[in-house]
C-alpha cells in the first residue's frame, strides 16, 4: 500500500481546511489552537469555530482568560457540549499557562496532557497544528477512515493510533492527520459516504463494521427504551 499516493489523491479532492488548519492559515497562535481543540470536543467544527472567535474577542491571552469570571466563560461557550466543564478546564489551563509557562503553550506531549482537560488527542492536535511536530491526532475521523479503507482493524481510537504508528512512516503523520480529518468531514462521512465521487473508491475496502455495530447498538437501545416504557404502562 502506497499511503503517500493515497493521501495525495484524497487531498486533491478536498476543499478548504479543517477548523485548526484555518486557524494556522490565519495566524499560528498555539494558545488559540489549544482552546479551539478543547472546545471542539463533542461539538461540530462550524460551531466550535464561532465559539472560539467569540471567546477570543473577549479574552485573547492566557492571562485574561485565567482572570475571566467563570459564569461569563460559560455564557460565551454555552453552545459547546459540556460547556460548564469546559469553562472550568479552560480557566484552569489558562492559569497554568500564564503562571507556570509564562503565557507560552508547551510544545511537549507530556506537559500538554498534564493540563486540565487536555487528553492525548488534544495534545497531538496542538503538536501538529500549532508546532508542526509529527504526531497522529486520532479523532473520530482518524479512527473511522483507516478502518473503513482497510488499513487497520481496531475497536478504539487508542488502538487506531498505535496501529497507524506501525504502518505509517513518521514523515506522513502530519499529512495523514490534516488530510483524513477533512476527508471525514467532506467525503467519507459517517453515514452515507460520498463513494460516487471518492478519489480512492476503487481500492477502498469499504469496511463498514464500525457503522453496523453502531446501528445495532442503537436498535438495541431503542428496544430497551420501548420495553421500559411499556412496563411503566
Amino acid at each position: 500500500m502506497n499511503y503517500k499516493d493515497t493521501l495525495e489523491k484524497i487531498e486533491k479532492k478536498l476543499d478548504g481546511e479543517a477548523l485548526l488548519g484555518d486557524l494556522v492559515k490565519v495566524q499560528s497562535n498555539p494558545f488559540k489552537i489549544l482552546i479551539a481543540t478543547m472546545l471542539s470536543a463533542r461539538t461540530r467544527d462550524s460551531t466550535a469555530e464561532k465559539i472560539t472567535e467569540s471567546l477570543f474577542k473577549k479574552y485573547n491571552t492566557p492571562k485574561t482568560m485565567s482572570e475571566a469570571d467563570i459564569k461569563d466563560l460559560e455564557q460565551v461557550i454555552r453552545k459547546s457540549g459540556y460547556y460548564k466543564q469546559k469553562a472550568k478546564r479552560i480557566k484552569e489551563t489558562s492559569t497554568i499557562i500564564h503562571e507556570k509557562y509564562k503565557d507560552n503553550v508547551p510544545n511537549d506531549f507530556e506537559k500538554l496532557v498534564n493540563l486540565p482537560g487536555v487528553g492525548p488527542k488534544t495534545a497531538n492536535c496542538v503538536l501538529v497544528f500549532a508546532f508542526n511536530i509529527p504526531a497522529l491526532a486520532v479523532d473520530t475521523h482518524m479512527h473511522r477512515i483507516p478502518n473503513r479503507l482497510g488499513w487497520i482493524k481496531t475497536k478504539t481510537p487508542e488502538q487506531s493510533e498505535e496501529a497507524l504508528k506501525k504502518i505509517l512512516p513518521i514523515n506522513l503523520w502530519l499529512q495523514a492527520t490534516r488530510t483524513l480529518v477533512r476527508f471525514g468531514q467532506q467525503l467519507c462521512i459517517p453515514t452515507y459516504p460520498r463513494c460516487n465521487i471518492c478519489p480512492v473508491e476503487d481500492f477502498c475496502a469499504k469496511d463498514f463494521t464500525m457503522e453496523e455495530e453502531m446501528r445495532k447498538k442503537r436498535k438495541e437501545a431503542a428496544k430497551r427504551k420501548a420495553k421500559r416504557e411499556n412496563t411503566k404502562k
